[in-house]
């Protein structure tokens, strides 16, 4: 059941599929503002400019999201609708209700969202309640000595973890949740984040463990140097070349991943846009 659904994904998603990626279109939409965890490369935005993960021009309520994706598919092809952010889906209210809407107005939209995990055990059912497809979650390490040095805090149950200790229930949560949503038929891709000489030989043993746990796919991304990590090179493309094939040596990889903004819409690579801002096209 779970192969006959990410066949099916692989066909019509432009982030699970590279044949498809400038072919059909996804919608991110910007309604998740607040985030449970601080990544020591994360730098959460709103500007027209930069293209990246965690930016957005603007943070839209979920009437608004709506009325975007009516406009959007009326416009172009699109397969999928996605809540990534600016800060983490699971985390706010907003994401449910908003995917409560899509469910009834665009059944045939695939429903995605990308997430830290830490959240996912505690939301598996309510997400299988609303008809979730496909999930992405962020995993950057399983080993705490190079996790604690990643994540600076996590926010959990109404407290803050620091350290390894905070790593270690992201950790455990992340795991366990990609299990449960596998086990309810949701579709799971794992993104890691190459940050050269700490987490560089490590995402190998990541892809083993998540691959156990039930994701069918897995994204290596390139570090954007920001925040604490702002001093780090860049990883070159050799260097990402090289863990990506290591890693499709035990699970499907995707290798033509653009890292999106939080309000990315449109067809990725063709007729790409985002809220606010002439189409990348353009320029």
């Amino acid at each position: 059941m779970k192969e006959s659904k990410f066949a099916h994904m692989t066909k019509v998603h432009p982030c699970f599929n590279e044949k498809m990626h400038d072919k059909v279109g996804r919608i991110h939409v910007p309604i998740a503002p607040k985030c449970n965890i601080q990544c020591n490369f994360c730098t959460r935005d709103i500007n027209k400019c930069e293209v990246r993960p965690g930016v957005t021009a603007r943070v839209m309520n979920v009437e608004d999201a709506i009325e975007h994706v009516r406009k959007v598919t009326g416009e172009m092809p699109i397969s999928v609708v996605g809540v990534a952010g600016p800060g983490d889906a699971l985390f706010n209210e907003e994401t449910f209700e908003f995917f409560k809407r899509v469910d009834e107005e665009f059944p045939d939209l695939i429903k995605c969202m990308s997430t830290n995990g830490l959240l996912l055990p505690d939301k598996a059912d309510i997400l299988a309640d609303i008809h979730i497809n496909t999930i992405t979650v962020t995993v950057n390490a399983i080993d705490p000595e190079i996790g604690k040095e990643i994540y600076a805090g996590v926010f959990y149950d109404g407290k803050i973890y620091k350290g390894e200790e905070g790593f270690k229930l992201l950790s455990k949560n992340q795991l366990e949740g990609i299990e449960k949503i596998s086990e309810k038929g949701i579709v799971v891709k794992v993104n890691a984040v190459l940050i050269p000489g700490l987490n560089d030989e490590h995402i190998v043993d990541i892809a083993k463990e998540v691959k156990k746990r039930g994701a069918s796919l897995m994204n290596v991304i390139p570090l954007i140097p920001l925040n604490k990590f702002k001093d780090l090179e860049k990883p070159n493309c050799a260097q990402i070349s090289e863990v990506r094939d290591k890693v499709e040596e035990i699970i499907p990889v995707f290798r033509a991943c653009t890292q999106c903004r939080a309000d990315a819409y449109g067809v990725p690579g063709k007729e790409d846009k985002h809220l606010d801002m002439t189409p990348a096209s353009h320029y």
